[in-house]
């Protein structure tokens, strides 16, 4: 036998061998590859599962946020004009309300974080408030007073205007009124206070407000009242600035 015949045998021989020990190989690969498979298949299956519960399903509107509502008190639980209805102490006062008190009605609106509206009889207005700390009062006839704690800005216009701001930093007190024929509305000099603005639980929105603040600490109504008196309102804006309380 030459040379060549023996080699073309052996290799014969060695083929089959080599062939079945390749396919053994892939099987042990695959059989060790598949624990890896299952693991990684789990995994991406649980990240899209974590995915699909975190977007919002199709469809659904988000959920707004919240709001805080005014609550109303009235003198001697006597109801008053609200959007048409009447509406004694304890009713929600939706922002947009028309509000309404006859000859002998007043009342106080709570607007929570933001401050509180004491309301004089014969008078019509419509109150607007929002999260953002913003409150207007757009008073049509009558008097009112306006006080808004700090970060809230309070504004009482009347159709002519608007008759004053309060300060978002420190807050503030406006006291405003505006009676049916009047030329324009009298601004921070007591006027509205005088005229029974409030529900009469307490003292009204600036004296509560500013915690017995202005003059010598006798109260802002009563500021208002002197300087009003002694023809000084144009002053009235530092009084109500020096607020030793800190309540605005």
């Amino acid at each position: 036998m030459n040379v060549s015949t023996l080699r073309s045998t052996d290799l014969s021989l060695l083929l089959p061998n080599l062939l079945r020990e390749s396919i053994h190989m892939s099987l042990r690969r695959r059989k060790a590859l598949a624990p890896i498979a299952a693991v990684l298949l789990f995994s991406v299956a649980q990240i899209g599962v974590q995915v699909s519960f975190a977007q919002p399903a199709a469809g659904v509107p988000p959920v707004p946020t919240q709001q805080f509502i005014a609550r109303l008190t009235t003198r001697n639980n006597v109801a008053i004009n609200v959007n048409g209805n009447g509406a004694a102490t304890g009713s929600s006062i939706l922002t947009g309300a028309t509000i309404e008190t006859g000859p002998d009605q007043s009342a106080t609106v709570n607007l929570g974080p933001l401050g509180v509206l004491d309301i004089a009889p014969n008078t019509k207005l419509v109150l607007t408030y929002d999260e953002q700390g913003n409150v207007k009062v757009m008073l049509l006839q009558g008097c009112a007073v306006l006080a808004t704690k700090k970060k809230s800005e309070g504004e009482i216009a009347t159709q002519q205007g608007s008759a004053g701001k309060t300060d978002r930093k420190k807050g503030g007190i406006l006291d405003v009124c505006f009676p049916p024929g009047a030329s324009g509305p009298v601004v921070n000099q007591g006027a509205a206070v005088a005229s029974g603005a409030g529900a009469g639980v307490g003292a009204p929105a600036g004296a509560a407000a500013a915690s017995a603040g202005g003059i010598f600490g006798i109260g802002v109504p009563a500021t208002i009242a002197i300087l009003a008196g002694a023809g000084a309102a144009g002053l009235t804006p530092i009084f109500f600035q020096t607020n030793p309380s800190g309540a605005i």
